[in-house]
């Protein structure tokens, strides 16, 4: 039995997906017992925990053979560290209490670092507390995600515009859809390895300004490509709806990725196939 949390989101579905198309057995935690019932009826067992339960938890990882968990940035969490925090011990916790063997995490590329990266600190603490459990640990680290143009579709369909917080539009980006996120994981979780490991998943290669080409391209509109200095990035994340402290956390995120602290430096690296282009194909037809 694999253990999956997060799928509802884009990543833990992936992973579930994939594992029941090779025929594997899967438990989804959710939070809401309502939203399992697709995958109730795709043939996976549903499991009702929250992340910051550990009791929940360990119930629900009880008789893995392995688990796929996560983090996730809660831009409505009155205190992201404070929320981090309870997370990471309860998900740490319960992997200790459960006994589960293996577990692979998503991370991301600069969770070797353990400041200064704004929301990826975060994974850098949960990735060392669970390599404090006596399991074997997969940490899955992900470069920049191409779902993350879903952010910029309001600005792109209503305003024809794509804004980038960096000083250049024109640096090469790897970017791997979440679909290959997904199956990278299923593999992982399927044949884990021996020893605790750091797998850097990549994709092809785009600037900001092709993506943009790309994105209008979708939309059948031009886009007005505008890059946002360092001293706006924490106002214009504000004026999209953000809370100040969150915006401060994904401002130093960009300045960490801009002075180019955001690299691989895993065990080993997977490539992912997906092109940009077929991901926009899915997410154009999203309302913004």
């Amino acid at each position: 039995m694999f253990t999956i949390a997060g799928a509802t989101g884009r990543v833990g579905s992936a992973v579930t997906r994939n594992l029941l198309a090779d025929g594997a057995p899967v438990r989804v935690i959710v939070r809401d017992e309502q939203k399992g019932t697709r995958w109730a009826a795709a043939g996976a067992q549903v499991a009702v925990a929250d992340l910051s339960d550990r009791s929940a938890l360990t119930a629900a990882l009880d008789g893995s053979r392995g688990a796929f968990v996560l983090l996730p940035f809660d831009v409505t969490a009155e205190d992201v560290r404070a929320q981090e925090r309870a997370q990471v011990a309860a998900i740490a916790g319960a992997v200790c209490d459960s006994g589960v063997r293996h577990v692979a995490m998503l991370s991301s590329i600069g969770a070797d670092l353990a400041e200064g990266t704004g929301p990826i600190v975060g994974l850098h603490h949960i990735e060392e507390a669970l390599r404090g459990t006596g399991a074997t640990i997969s940490a899955i680290r992900s470069s920049h995600f191409q779902e993350k143009v879903s952010d910029l579709l309001d600005a792109a369909r209503h305003e024809g515009l794509y804004p980038v917080l960096a000083d250049s539009a024109d640096e090469p980006i790897p970017m791997v859809a979440t679909r290959d996120i997904g199956r990278t994981v299923a593999d992982v979780l399927q044949a884990p390895p021996t020893t605790s490991e750091v797998v850097d998943v990549t994709g092809p290669v785009y600037t900001e300004r092709q993506v943009a080409q790309l994105l209008g391209a979708a939309l059948g509109r031009d886009l007005e490509v505008v890059t946002v200095p360092q001293s706006g990035w924490v106002d214009t994340l504000v004026g999209t709806g953000l809370p100040p402290h969150v915006a401060e956390l994904l401002a130093e995120l960009a300045a960490a990725d801009q002075r180019g602290l955001l690299v691989p430096r895993g065990d080993r690296i997977v490539t992912g196939p997906t092109p940009l282009e077929a991901t926009l194909e899915t997410l154009v037809g999203v309302p913004a």
